[in-house]
């Protein structure tokens, strides 16, 4: 049987050090609860912080999903949405729109420092929609087309995790996106297409 010796009370914190401690305690838990939970959680974000890292732009997805599955519960019961993705969709191009039927799914994954190309042959007039959405990170990308000697821009970029739109074709040739990973993380993309167009290129 072991004894341990006791402490003395010089050695025990002060009523002082203790009330120290506790007042750390709280303002380190308060400072956690307003910079990363609330930003993370809800979308509040009073001192900013949340936006710099990401975490806002989270809590207010979550929020519109959250407020999505209560309309979806009052209308179908317990029923629950199909999937996150149309989830997120639905909060990007509004539900109207996420429940149309799409042409053309693609997912795929970028390592950091990676790039891609996604091009769809269109001719002259020819019109497409078009909705995606980044996981995991930010990405750069650039919305153009060329074909015949000709270039046109339809949009860009820089550490963006959303886009829907549309192309409206102004010459025939490949027109779409290059997408460039500047992350330290991969990030997964998933578009969505629809509209006229005779095929999907990829190159790396």
């Amino acid at each position: 049987m072991f004894n341990s010796e006791k402490p003395s009370l010089e050695e025990l914190p002060s009523s002082a050090q203790l009330l120290r401690s506790t007042v750390a305690a709280a303002i380190g838990a308060a400072v956690i609860l307003v910079a990363v939970v609330l930003p993370a959680e809800y979308g509040i974000d009073p001192t900013g912080a949340g936006r710099v890292l990401g975490l806002t732009e989270m809590g207010e997805i979550k929020q519109e999903l959250e407020e999505e599955a209560e309309q979806d519960r009052q209308l179908h019961g317990n029923e629950q949405s199909s999937n996150l993705l149309d989830g997120i969709f639905g909060f990007v191009v509004g539900t109207a729109q996420a429940q149309e039927t799409w042409r053309d799914s693609i997912v795929f994954t970028l390592e950091p420092g990676a790039f891609t190309e996604i091009k769809l042959k269109m001719a002259a007039g020819d019109q497409a929609q078009y909705a995606w959405v980044a996981e995991g990170g930010r990405i750069n990308f650039d919305l153009h087309a060329h074909g015949g000697g000709q270039s046109h821009t339809y949009e860009k970029g820089r550490g963006a995790t959303e886009g829907t739109g549309e192309m409206l074709a102004p010459f025939p040739g490949e027109h779409g996106w290059f997408w460039r990973n500047r992350d330290k993380a991969p990030v997964t993309i998933s578009l969505q297409l629809k509209g006229v167009y005779s095929e999907i290129l990829r190159s790396e």
